[in-house]
């Protein structure tokens, strides 16, 4: 038997692990090589909130550090299209992003709905009037919520189904904005649990109605969990005032390190 001696053994155990390294890129590396991947939605997948938007984009805001992007520079697809748009609602999706779905694409991601109850505008009451407004205005949220998104949410994901018969589909939901368990300069407690409440309503509805259609949900809200607005290493924005429409959107560490393993884990 050969001695084996603490530098003999880090080496070795070095080359073995680069050696299995090696060995895995090819297949990766074959596996994204036949994925047609397109990005649909509204601004939280545009990349809204994390920085560098393209020109190209215009009012749609996407950025090279959102998480579709950079799931596609890990994984070098044959083919990579992002339509996602700021602001977009489903019907939005329908009307203007479906192009780019065939029956090629074998990959879609999106996160939809937020837009479709009014959540922007309610963040922006919760801000300017008070506590009794931006409860009142989320519960409306949360009726209409339940009241009208399912429709909604299955009108988009036949329609993402019918362009694209053969895709892997992954919904992705949405952060809870607050730790509710910690206080912080801003709007009072009852309207931050107000507005996680009525965001837990949509990433409800938004999983019922992807697992319905067939289609992958990833819940974000664990990976966002110690990084939400009154967490010192947040990866949410909270009020910008230099970039208004970034407010309540997630940082490039938000992408990178909340959205981007929930979709990879799922892709």
């Amino acid at each position: 038997m050969t001695r084996m001696t603490r530098s003999s053994l880090t080496l070795k155990l070095g080359v073995g692990a680069t050696a299995l390294a090696m060995s895995l890129v090819p297949a990766l590396s074959a596996r994204a090589a036949g994925v047609n991947y397109a990005a649909l939605g509204d601004s939280y997948s545009s990349g809204v909130g994390a920085g560098d938007y393209l020109g190209s984009s215009g009012d749609c805001d996407r950025s090279p550090n959102a998480y579709s992007a950079l799931w596609a520079q890990q994984h070098s697809p044959s083919a990579y299209v992002s339509v996602a748009c700021s602001g977009a609602r489903t019907t939005d999706v329908i009307a203007n992003q479906l192009g780019v779905l065939s029956a090629s694409t074998t990959l879609v991601s999106i996160t939809i709905g937020g837009n479709d109850v009014g959540f922007s505008s309610i963040m922006q009451d919760c801000i300017l009037d008070g506590t009794t407004t931006c409860v009142n205005e989320v519960n409306n949220a949360k009726a209409d919520a339940k009241a009208n998104l399912p429709g909604k949410l299955a009108g988009v994901y036949s329609a993402i189904r019918s362009k694209a018969p053969n895709a892997h589909v992954v919904v992705l939901g949405y952060p809870d904005f607050y730790d509710l368990s910690k206080d912080c300069v801003g709007i009072s407690q009852e309207s931050r649990t107000a507005i996680d409440s009525g965001i837990d309503v949509i990433d409800s509805i938004t999983s019922t109605a992807a697992s319905r259609a067939g289609f992958t949900y990833g819940d974000v809200r664990g990976a966002f969990s110690g990084h939400e607005i009154c967490d010192s290493g947040r990866w949410l924005h909270s009020v910008n005032f230099l970039h208004l429409e970034e407010s309540y959107h997630p940082t490039a560490d938000g992408h990178a390190k909340g959205y981007l393993p929930v979709f990879a884990a799922r892709a």
